[in-house]
């Protein structure tokens, strides 16, 4: 089984771990033009902080990867996306942007 860490922000974090409804999460990137294929469904997802906190705080399980534009993203995932609003979430990606999802949430 191979692992794979995502580096992320401590507002996305925090945002999804307070959510303890969410079953699956969106780990997007800004302007992405392709499918993520470091790991197979089924492989943890670990999620580390920026510099310089620099440490794992949670991951899930990969589901699967999809190219999605950022209206379809934020109808898919809504809160889900890390971000409030869907306004808060395109301003922080380009026009289309990558869809990672996974089931279950980011946790302490």
């Amino acid at each position: 089984m191979r692992l794979f860490v995502g580096i992320t922000d401590g507002d996305w974090y925090e945002l999804l771990a307070g959510q303890p409804q969410l079953e699956e999460v969106n780990f997007w990137q800004p302007g992405g033009n392709r499918l993520f294929k470091s790991l197979a469904p089924g492989e943890l997802f670990l999620f580390k902080l920026h510099s310089p906190d620099d440490f794992v705080v949670g991951g899930g399980v990969f589901a699967h990867s999809s190219l999605l534009p950022v209206s379809l993203a934020w109808e898919t995932f809504r809160i889900g996306n890390g971000a409030r609003t869907r306004g808060k979430r395109g301003s922080a990606s380009r026009r289309n942007g990558r869809v990672t999802p996974f089931k279950g949430r980011a946790t302490t």
